[in-house]
């Protein structure tokens, strides 16, 4: 029966295949006509209760364009980069390309942890050699990264999260087995299992670390995504002690560093001392240089880190990247160089100036509409107090009525409901327009 459904569905027709896939009706299809195999599900990925964020966004987008073909669409959206990449950065793209069509700089497999000379500069240029280039491992971005640090975590602890947060953290945790089935018993939207961290207004978005269950592995991110919050040298301090005093690893995300403009706000956890003990920092090209779609990030892995058997955490994790990964691709290698030398620098501020103008610009349209705003201060995102109002449908509401795509909070965690967050990640001219639709749609 899966042998001759499978070809039919196809169109294929032979031997002992006496119908075509126009011949089968999927209403008239049992439920025993349609098990196509033996191979069980994997039963984590029947915990994930709703679809992924950003594809979900992507879905009401292209429904609302089906109904109307004729509508302006402005994405506040999904934090996607719009502005092109600049001419040294990209010269270091294209040179490395061309070189692959000379015989004297062609290059295969590199090695998977990365071009040595990119990991030095690196530690050099981004951390003012807190880290060491050996410590370094070059990647295809930071959120592939994450899915492989729960790989090599595996499913035998326990992940806390801060709430909301980008939704990543969770997923991961859910798909390696950390979590189990939600029930009767279950907060609504959290999975038994995970240690969420409650960030709000009320605690200045950061957890009460003095009430908070212990977790083998806190996922951390600042400056924040959705929020916009961004953690002080004090707090990232306390955090940090949090995790040596119970014998937990930190998971720093530090994917929007480049927008911390304000002194004395750290930019990476190994500004913190101790850091190197407890913490893993994870980070990525895509904000700082428009490499969203070329896809270059890196993972910092300390010496320091041991697991509670004594293993360095660096020998796994170079292990896993040996295994799974065979190294970021030489052309954004290249890139990325580029991206490190004092012209690139220069480059990547010019872009992160412009965003946070947009950032400001949505903030302050906001504001003046009587809303209560977070973030957009060293951060590329605005969060938007709905003052208990619903996030989707408040989503639909400004959807329909300005044609703005924005993300709701809900879809950052339960603690992410009665906020919207706007990225500030789309062309100057567009959040202009955005800013006077919405000033439209809310001016009383």
């Amino acid at each position: 029966m899966a042998l001759f459904l499978a070809a039919s569905v196809l169109g294929f027709s032979g031997p002992g295949l006496h119908a075509s896939a126009s011949r089968v009706s999927a209403s008239s299809m049992t439920a025993t006509e349609v098990k196509v195999s033996g191979v069980a599900r994997n039963p984590h990925m029947a915990k994930l209760v709703s679809g992924y964020l950003f594809p979900e966004i992507a879905k009401r987008r292209n429904a609302y364009l089906a109904a109307h073909p004729d509508a302006k669409l402005i994405s506040l959206g999904i934090g996607d980069t719009t502005m092109p990449i600049p001419a040294h950065i990209l010269s270091g793209l294209t040179g490395s390309a061309a070189k692959l069509g000379t015989k004297e700089g062609y290059s295969g497999y590199g090695a998977e942890q990365g071009v040595g000379d990119l990991r030095a500069k690196i530690a050099k240029k981004l951390y003012n050699d807190l880290i060491l280039p050996e410590e370094v491992f070059v990647s295809d971005g930071s959120k592939c990264d994450i899915g492989r640090l729960q790989m090599m975590f595996g499913s035998a602890l326990t992940s806390a999260v801060q709430d909301p947060s980008y939704p990543v953290y969770v997923d991961t945790s859910v798909m390696i087995g950390q979590t189990r089935m939600m029930d009767a018993d279950s907060k609504q939207g959290q999975h038994p299992g995970i240690v969420y961290m409650p960030c709000n207004p009320a605690n200045g978005w950061f957890p009460d670390l003095e009430t908070m269950p212990r977790a083998d592995v806190v996922y951390f991110c600042s400056p924040n995504n959705p929020t916009g919050a961004v953690a002080s040298r004090e707090q990232l301090t306390a955090l940090v002690k949090w995790a040596k005093d119970n014998g937990s690893f930190l998971v720093f995300d530090a994917a929007y560093a480049p927008f911390i403009k304000t002194p004395g706000v750290p930019k990476s956890i190994y500004e913190i001392p101790g850091a190197k003990e407890v913490a893993i920092e994870v980070n990525s090209f895509s904000k700082y240089a428009g490499f969203t779609g070329v896809r270059l990030g890196w993972t910092i892995v300390p010496n320091e880190l041991k697991f509670a058997d004594g293993t360095p955490v660096r020998n796994d994790w170079n292990r896993v990247m040996c295994t799974v990964f065979n190294g970021a691709s030489n052309i954004v290698q290249g890139g990325g160089l580029a991206c490190l030398d004092d012209a690139g620098l220069a480059e990547i501020e010019a872009l992160i100036e412009y965003y946070l103008g947009n950032a400001k610009l949505l903030a302050e349209t906001m504001k003046a509409l009587g809303f209560k705003v977070h973030g957009a201060t060293d951060a590329p995102y605005i969060f938007v107090d709905l003052e208990g109002a619903s996030s989707w449908d408040m989503f639909s509401k400004i959807l329909e009525t300005a044609q703005v795509i924005t993300i709701p909070g809900a879809g950052f965690g339960p603690g992410g409901e009665g906020f919207l967050r706007l990225s500030a990640f789309a062309p100057r001219e567009a959040c202009v327009e955005a800013c006077e639709r919405l000033t439209k749609m809310f001016k009383k």
